[in-house]
């Protein structure tokens, strides 16, 4: 009787060690800020601010009271000006946020907003100014003609005690929106 030589092994498919192995999609939170997706796979209790700050590195938004009395950490959610430092994550699934360094077109023209901030020369130390603008856009997508009453009810709080540049501005960028609509 013939003997047998080995028998050849079954193939198996090249396992080299450099070729990284596909990795399930991670569960998350969902968002889009400033008309990029993201997915937040960290604490569901994280506040936006620290989200934006610490993860995105969109330092526009400060922290200032952690109360969301002060507005220095003011972004646009879905439409609407929020405290982020207030905000949680797990509020945020399917939201869409807008940031201050968001305002500014694709093309890199400014928001009407920030172009009246410059011209009215409504920055001093420029900490709560980010918090401002955002909040002032917020007031003129409400209306659009805003009385002094109107804007010194946004409440965001000026360490410089600029509101009366900040006032001049958002009258100077209501009067560009309505002649641009």
């Amino acid at each position: 009787m013939a003997q047998q030589g080995p028998t050849s092994p079954v193939p198996v498919p090249n396992k080299d060690a450099n070729q990284p192995a596909p990795k399930p999609v991670r569960e998350g939170i969902d968002l889009i800020v400033n008309d990029k997706r993201y997915r937040h796979t960290g604490e569901a209790g994280m506040p936006l601010l620290w989200y934006l700050r610490d993860v995105l590195r969109l330092t526009g938004a400060k922290y200032g009271c952690d109360q969301g009395d002060c507005g220095f950490c003011t972004v646009i959610v879905d439409g609407k000006a929020i405290a982020a430092c207030q905000t949680k994550m797990e509020k945020m699934s399917g939201k869409r946020v807008t940031t201050v360094e968001g305002l500014a077109g694709a093309d890199g023209k400014l928001h009407p907003v920030q172009q009246a901030w410059i011209d009215e020369d409504a920055i001093m130390c420029g900490f709560c100014q980010p918090g401002q603008i955002m909040a002032a856009v917020d007031l003129l997508s409400r209306q659009k003609n805003p009385s002094d009453a109107d804007i010194d009810k946004i409440g965001n709080l000026c360490r410089c005690g600029s509101y009366g540049r900040i006032r001049k501005a958002i009258k100077r960028a209501a009067g560009t929106m309505k002649d641009k609509a």
